[in-house]
């Protein structure tokens, strides 16, 4: 082979053919020449082409051969290795949809604040401490948001679709990844029946009071079509919506909230009462948490659309911090409002004596009949929102699982316009229409029964989670530092596990309150949540024995993110 000369003729400067006829690699480049890399797959063209010389173009692996320029003239090293952009890429959500704002709209319509507030702390209010409660939402915000420091931390280095998935996965392991998965899909899944149990019971009693009779389960058809159309689409729509939606209920809840302090609160005047130790710390605080805790619930929905968020490792601590501190700081301000109506010393006995009429018969006091209908209203909106946003956690659950190979590979298909996981949506929603169908035949009371024992394994189910996620961002920390210090390492994720597992204590000794029935059934729930468990770890052992090649590859499309 001869020596390369120092320079190409000018006319062939720009020719990378003319080096490979000519057996050359140019040592340096004319001034007005940009150098070039070649990609091909002929490796020992290559290796004969470069003889002992440094060169300035290389061949890999590729689907075709294609020119690409350099900036620096610089090139890397020569490697048998697929280039990134000729390697089968996982099916990728619309990325860049969303902002913290979207995000913060699907948490909090999720927490379906005029629900929780109207249709939940009654509850707390009369079997629970009372004139308290405005208290527990704080303390539980307050639990929540140091939760949230570790979750945030990590969702720099695990956040994507899958959720809990990806964390636990990256913290303890593949096997108890999946078990986490599982339980996360039998808690969302748990509760968006619960919701849409609800919503069919209530537009079924509004139709009833304007003569039209219909049973609860056709509303429930009608609307799981509209929010399986809104699911399709991309993102962004139904973050929209979802706004929308959780504007119009706080705004009815903000009219009754200032009207009753603008009429100087109630009977005892505007006091912090609600706030003071002697009115939280009392008999009956375990109690009102069995119901709080269940209000915060998709707050940590917030990583699931990281894949889709603008900047990510900004966008979800700020949605994560925003929508923690806006369901607990509304919560808390709505219900001391309240109190401050029947005044703290009869809030308990108010609410006892009516928990469905509790803030309905304050509104027509306060704001005049019209409120009382347009509360209604809304409390069916606000149904929908949430089924709306779990419905979408679910389907990115479902997407990443399958994406994975851990379920069927077809769910994780994105739409080729919306770029939203459309399949995992329409299996989803075939799922949730089959359990309907099944209620519906054997029988069983809607709200005795299907909502109330629903909504309690989603709370447990959920708590257990939260837990294990606390439990890896621990373990990641301990091998990964990552640079970051003890507090959201360590400290925030110890104090999260202490604090998530005194209120899953608290829960479990209260199932009959949060169940709704002194059933010895309802003791089994709890095993109903560890037997999902159980089940994805085995899975995943399965897996691990018999598949090893795809479980090897679980977590690799997460890591590509």
């Amino acid at each position: 082979m001869r020596p390369a000369p120092d320079r190409l003729p000018a006319e062939d400067a720009s020719t990378p053919s003319f080096l490979l006829s000519q057996g050359q690699i140019p040592k340096t480049r004319p001034a007005a020449h940009r150098p070039w890399r070649m990609l091909s797959n002929n490796w020992r063209e290559l290796q004969s082409a470069q003889g002992s010389h440094s060169p300035r173009f290389y061949l890999t692996q590729s689907i075709k051969t294609k020119f690409v320029r350099t900036t620096n003239g610089r090139l890397p090293p020569v490697t048998n290795s697929p280039l990134p952009d000729a390697q089968p890429t996982a099916p990728q959500l619309a990325r860049g949809s969303i902002g913290p704002a979207h995000i913060v709209f699907f948490v909090v319509a999720a927490a379906a604040p005029l629900a929780s507030v109207v249709g939940a702390s009654p509850a707390a209010f009369a079997f629970g401490n009372g004139a308290g409660v405005p208290g527990i939402y704080l303390l539980a915000g307050l639990l929540y948001l140091v939760f949230s420091v570790g979750f945030t931390a990590m969702s720099r280095f695990a956040g994507s679709a899958g959720g809990f998935y990806t964390y636990v996965a990256k913290g303890l392991g593949r096997p108890v990844g999946v078990a986490a998965a599982s339980m996360a899909i039998l808690t969302y899944k748990s509760i968006q029946i619960a919701v849409y149990v609800l919503f069919g019971i209530f537009v079924s009693g509004a139709l009833s009071r304007l003569g039209v009779e219909v049973v609860w389960w056709v509303p429930i058809i009608v609307v799981k079509g509209v929010i399986w159309l809104c699911g399709a689409r991309n993102i962004a729509f139904s973050g929209k919506l979802l706004g929308a939606c959780m504007l119009a209920e706080v705004a009815i809840l903000l009219l009754l909230d200032l009207g009753i302090l603008l009429r100087g609160g109630g009977p005892a005047g505007i006091n912090l009462t609600s706030f003071a130790p002697s009115s939280v710390f009392v008999p009956g605080i375990g109690v009102a948490l069995v119901f709080v805790v269940g209000s915060f619930m998709g707050f940590e929905a917030t990583a699931i659309f990281s894949e889709e968020a603008r900047h990510p490792e900004r966008t979800i601590p700020v949605a994560t911090f925003s929508a923690v501190a806006l369901i607990a700081g509304f919560y808390a301000f709505s219900t001391w409002c309240i109190t401050l109506y029947y005044g703290p010393a009869a809030a308990q006995d108010a609410a006892l004596a009516g928990l469905d009429s509790f803030f309905f018969t304050a509104a027509a006091d306060v704001l005049g009949p019209w409120s009382v209908a347009t509360m209604e209203l809304l409390l069916i909106v606000s149904l929908f929102a949430s089924a709306l946003s779990f419905h979408n956690t679910i389907n990115r659950y479902f997407f990443a699982l399958g994406r994975e190979g851990v379920l069927h590979r077809g769910l994780g298909q994105v739409h080729e316009v919306h770029g939203s996981p459309h399949i995992a949506g329409r299996a989803q929603s075939i799922i949730a229409l089959l359990l309907l169908l099944a209620f519906v035949i054997s029988g069983l009371d809607p709200y005795a029964v299907v909502f109330s024992w629903t909504s309690a394994i989603a709370v447990i189910g959920i708590l257990l989670v939260q837990i294990l996620v606390s439990v890896s961002i621990i373990a990641y920390f301990r091998s990964l530092p990552q640079g970051l210090g003890a507090w959201p390492r360590v400290i925030a994720p110890s104090l999260a596990v202490a604090g998530l597992a005194l209120a899953l204590t608290v829960v479990i000794l209260n199932l009959p309150l949060l169940a709704g029935t002194d059933n010895p059934i309802v003791w089994f729930l709890p095993l109903i949540v560890v037997a999902a468990g159980l089940f994805g770890l085995l899975y995943a052992l399965v897996l691990r024995a018999r598949r090893p090649a795809l479980y090897e590859a679980l977590g690799q499309a997460v890591a590509e993110i």
